[in-house]
Order: structure tokens, then C-alpha cells, then sequence
């Protein structure tokens, strides 16, 4: 049986990465003063970040069209059996919920669907293991079953800059907004029950940024190797620099650059920061 793996453009995995392991991507969209653009496609993040930054418009985010994904599945059908379906969280966005729906009309294919619960290169991470997987030839009850045991070890936390991103795009709720403005917190957030909440109110960004730290060096102290993203909103430098900083404190620790593209940058805004992180068992 041969299996294709789809994601989305929230995943953030370069051309390279997509052809590399075969993965097909659909892109979601971002609107800004000057018209509707697919993330990855028709806007890449830097220039999403200069646009918003003269703006005085919010920009909104939308999701793909069912119909985009049935017309994927339905050119897939052609080659392939089964499809693995990897979308960001369906808790901020209905994504992955359209492609259940566009897989349920399409005939003549298999769709099997893997909600991340998250974003971003974590999301990337789950992408590459299943395209690495379908390669080897495992089914896809053991692809969907080794994602599901990866993201038990996937650890996530990102700070942000300005909360009122995130409340404004309604990704967090308006009594946490208000309390984090009050009280000029950096608070650490992650995902929890698909949703992002407030893991930790911190006060200042390089105590937020400490803080992360702290929570990778212990599982960095109990697993032989990791894998960790260091993801950025338009602050190449400082994420390279905080990256280089923590190589040499956890030698044990694979670490990899990626960034907020359009779409999630429009809901953290720009000088956001994250670190995720798995352990990767050895078989």
C-alpha cells in the first residue's frame, strides 16, 4: 500500500525538506491591506513582517478551502493508496477539520488524519517521521501509531512579545491578554488540550527564556539524545544566538532553526520566540 503525507504551510518545512521526503503541502492564507496571499507560496515571513509593521490593518489568517483538498487527494488517488492527513491544532484553526471533510468525499483513496495539536516545526517534525516511515513501508496504523507515542515526548513552550496578538486573533483568552498587559509579563505559553494557554507568568523575556531552558535540561539530562527546534518571528539573530548558547550547555541536543511564517506570525507577532523538543528513541 502506498501512502502519501500531506501537512499544511504551518509546518514551515522548507521546498527543499518537502521534495527531500515527499511530503505535499497546502498552504493557508493571510489578508493584509493589499490582498489575500497563500502563506509559503505567495508571501514568505520576512516580507509578511515588513508589510505588517507599516500596516494599520490587522492582518487575518484563513484556512484552506475543502476544495483544495479535495482536488490534492483526488490527483493523489492516482498514485497512491492511503494518505496521512497532518494539520496544525484543531483547536485554533478548523484545517484539519476540512481535510477530514474533503477526505470523506473523495473516492478511490484513503485519508487518515493526525491532529498535532500544535504547530510550527513540531508539526514539521511529525511530517518528516511519517514521509520517513511511508518510505520504509510501514502501514499506517504503525505510522499513526509511532506519531501518537512521539508526540507523548513533544515538548513545546515560545514567548511572546505582545500578547495582544493572540487575543486579538482570539488564540487566548482576553483575561489572560489583560492580566499579561498589566502586569508587562513575558508569560511562557504553550499548547494544552489544543489550545495555547499561559504555562508560567514571567516578567522579563530573558527570565522566560531561562525558564525554557531549565525545562530542556531535564529531559536533556535523562535521554542520551534530543531533537529541538529554536523557531523565531523575524529574529534570525537572536534565535541563532540563544541556539549557539544552548548547544554548548546540552551536547546531547540536535538543535534546528525554524521560524513563525505569516500565519501564525499574525496571532504572536513579530519578536516572538520558541524552543520545542523530543527525545529520539532509538529503535
Amino acid at each position: 500500500m502506498s501512502i502519501a503525507v500531506v501537512t499544511d504551510s504551518t509546518a514551515y518545512l522548507s521546498p527543499e525538506e518537502r521534495e527531500k521526503y515527499n511530503i505535499y503541502m497546502i498552504p493557508l492564507s493571510v489578508t493584509l491591506e493589499d490582498g489575500v496571499f497563500e502563506e509559503e507560496v505567495e508571501i514568505h515571513a520576512k516580507e509578511f513582517y515588513d508589510k505588517v509593521r507599516e500596516a494599520k490593518v490587522f492582518p487575518k489568517t484563513t484556512q484552506p478551502p475543502i476544495g483544495k483538498f479535495m482536488e490534492l487527494f483526488e490527483t493523489l488517488s492516482k498514485d497512491y493508496d492511503e494518505v496521512i492527513c497532518i494539520h496544525l491544532s484543531s483547536g485554533i484553526s478548523g484545517t484539519f477539520q476540512s481535510a477530514m471533510q474533503a477526505g470523506n468525499l473523495v473516492e478511490g483513496i484513503k485519508v487518515h488524519g493526525f491532529d498535532s495539536e500544535i504547530s510550527c516545526a513540531p508539526q514539521g517534525y511529525y511530517a518528516v517521521q511519517a514521509a520517513k516511515m511511508a518510505k520504509e513501508g510501514k502501514t499506517s496504523d504503525e505510522i499513526l501509531e509511532k506519531l501518537e507515542e512521539i508526540k507523548s515526548r513533544m515538548r513545546a513552550y515560545f514567548i511572546v512579545d505582545d500578547l495582544s496578538h493572540l487575543q486579538r486573533g482570539g488564540r487566548l483568552s482576553s483575561a489572560a491578554a489583560i492580566v499579561g498587559g498589566l502586569l508587562q509579563i513575558k508569560p511562557v505559553l504553550h499548547f494544552e488540550n489544543k489550545v495555547i494557554v499561559p504555562f508560567e507568568k514571567i516578567r522579563t523575556k530573558k527570565k522566560a527564556l531561562s525558564r525554557v531552558e531549565e525545562l530542556l535540561s531535564q529531559d536533556a539530562a535523562k535521554y542520551d539524545r534530543i531533537h529541538a527546534m529554536v523557531i523565531h518571528a523575524n529574529r534570525e539573530q537572536e534565535a541563532r544566538e540563544w541556539m549557539a548558547k544552548m548547544q554548548e550547555k546540552f551536547p546531547n541536543v540536535e538543535f534546528h532553526l525554524s521560524y513563525f511564517g505569516p500565519v501564525i506570525g499574525t496571532h504572536l507577532g513579530e519578536g516572538s520566540l520558541g524552543l520545542g523538543w523530543v527525545p529520539v528513541m532509538e529503535e
